[in-house]
């Protein structure tokens, strides 16, 4: 019997959404507003989810406090409060899109809990713009 488990995280970071290779107007016209070169923030909700078999030993499928450190160290530690763009690596030649961020933060999440479960992030930008990424 699968069970998933999901645990919520939440940071705040500014980037800007271009292409160094690309002319302002190129960028401006594909990334509108987002391509300011100020940048802009965005207060970012997460919800990781975690599934797999119960435990027979201890009624868990995984220890949620062990998940919340993983958010806490991979996520909130590295991201919460920078510029994505200039202060985390992952992000030095990766536009930092929703859709390349939350494939970022499931890499990160993928190393550190068992293979044999099944990993979901959901990433949201905004209340209404958020993106799933399952590793696929």
């Amino acid at each position: 019997m699968k069970v998933t488990i999901s645990r919520k995280a939440h940071f705040n970071a500014a980037h800007r959404l271009y292409r160094k290779d690309w002319t302002f107007e190129k960028n401006d016209a594909i990334f509108g507003k987002c391509n300011n070169p100020n940048f802009h923030g965005h207060n970012y909700d997460l919800t990781v989810s975690v599934t797999g078999e119960i435990d027979p030993e201890t009624g868990y499928v995984m220890d949620v406090k062990f998940l919340s450190d993983i958010i806490k160290e991979d996520v909130e530690n590295q991201f919460d409060h920078k510029n994505l763009n200039l202060d985390v690596p992952d992000f030095k030649d990766l536009n930092p899109t929703a859709e390349n961020i939350v494939v970022v933060i499931w890499n990160k999440i993928r190393k550190r809990i068992k293979p044999e479960f099944e990993l979901e992030v959901v990433l949201y930008e905004t209340p209404r713009n958020f993106v799933t990424y399952k590793g696929e």
